[in-house]
């Protein structure tokens, strides 16, 4: 078996990676064995020479990524039996070979065992973003290995970082690594939509809020709704579909407004029951006179990490303030986070705070998350990002 340089750990240090934690923080680390630069596969040892699990090394505050927990050969049978699983997932969640939804998250960084790499599945093409060195040294092996997974049915792979940093060794680009085909139609719980997956955000569409979108759908049916924040409109098509008497979508971006109207058409939607708006969110809540039966506020993080959580927190009251003061009487608000850095504990308290300042009684009527595809590993918390509420607001 090949030996990979050794990372030693500092007595007593080892317990979060015997509780399959994937990540060793470099304060574990008491030495190394071997010539270790940056994406290179390594072994971690405890004190007493045990062995322990094997990763990807990265330095940084976060040293290494672990992908395995047994000492093994690391070859093309090994991650093609780590994409095989993922893939086996999917297949069990009815994503994989359905005409009623073809795009899902195929690999879910750590809750798949793949630390540093997301796949998402398009309709036959496949977008790849790794944030380590180590995923990016085996993209020919990976895109090579969707081929033999997918078959025929695998029109391109495209390559896309989504990280907001990445480290010096690794290269930032954004291409196709097979084959070449964009925007994509996809079709997703029988709704069709239109995905850039070049200029898209993150990998072209939030796959995440699948399952949200149909609560959307269900709640929708003769109301006005705004959907904010609204991207490329998925909200939007679901509401309407629901039976909303007419929606609103608000978004800063002119392109995501232009992808809402080719959304919206594609779905053979009336426009009559349809308006797109072109504007700053805050600034609209604020100064518009226009009331809703039904708001969905979708925003970006407002924090990346825990150091701004506190802006975070004044931003997410702030923007639910104004959201709860333009609903009508009995109203549904649909609030999510999708900032890391924030628990749901805070959120929820923050959305609290919120309905005292806008002076509404609110109850809850579900708490929301991620869809299945984006699973999580339960030795890795953190990988749980996606939180939501249905509120009632009288």
């Amino acid at each position: 078996m090949t030996r990979y340089p050794k990372i030693i750990l500092r007595q007593g240090k080892e317990s979060a990676i015997r509780r399959f934690h994937p990540w060793l923080f470099s304060g574990a680390i008491k030495r190394t064995e071997g010539s270790v630069s940056e994406g290179d596969i390594v072994e971690l040892f405890s004190s007493s020479n045990e062995y322990l699990a094997t990763g990807h090394f990265q330095g940084g505050s976060i040293a290494v990524k672990l992908f395995s927990f047994q000492q093994s050969e690391i070859n093309s049978y090994f991650w093609r039996n780590k994409l095989e699983n993922a893939y086996e997932l999917r297949t069990q969640l009815g994503l994989s070979d359905s005409s009623y939804t073809n795009a899902y998250r195929l690999v879910y960084s750590e809750g798949d065992g793949l630390p540093g790499l997301i796949i998402d599945y398009y309709n036959g093409v496949c977008v790849m973003a790794s944030s380590s060195a180590g995923m990016d040294n085996i993209k020919p092996q990976l895109v090579e290995l969707l081929k033999e997974i997918y078959g025929e049915r695998l029109k391109a792979v495209y390559d896309k970082s989504i990280e907001p940093t990445r480290h010096a060794s690794c290269v930032t680009r954004h291409e196709f690594l097979y084959a070449n085909t964009n925007p994509v139609i996809i079709t997703e719980t029988g709704h069709k939509f239109m995905v850039d997956i070049e200029k898209g955000q993150k990998t072209g569409f939030f796959l995440d809020q699948r399952g949200n979108r149909m609560f959307a759908q269900f709640y929708a049916r003769d109301r006005k709704v705004l959907n904010a924040f609204c991207y490329s409109g998925a909200f939007s098509v679901y509401a309407l579909k629901g039976g909303a008497a007419i929606v609103h979508s608000v978004d800063s971006s002119r392109q995501a407004i232009e992808w809402t109207e080719e959304n919206i058409g594609l779905n053979g939607i009336e426009k009559a029951h349809h308006k797109s708006i072109v504007a700053d969110i805050r600034k609209y809540l604020a100064e518009k006179n226009e009331t809703y039966d039904m708001i969905i506020l979708d925003p970006p993080a407002f924090a990346k990490t825990h150091t701004v959580s506190h802006n975070a927190l004044q931003a997410y009251i702030s923007i639910n303030a104004l959201a709860m003061k333009k609903l009508n009487r009995n109203g549904i608000l649909f609030t999510f986070s999708c900032s890391q850095a924030i628990s749901r504990e805070l959120f929820q308290s923050a959305i609290m705070t919120a309905a005292i300042e806008g002076g509404r009684e609110a109850k809850i009527l579900h708490h929301l998350s991620q869809g299945p595809d984006h699973p999580v590993n339960i030795f890795h918390p953190e990988g749980s990002y996606l939180k939501g509420l249905i509120l009632f607001v009288e």
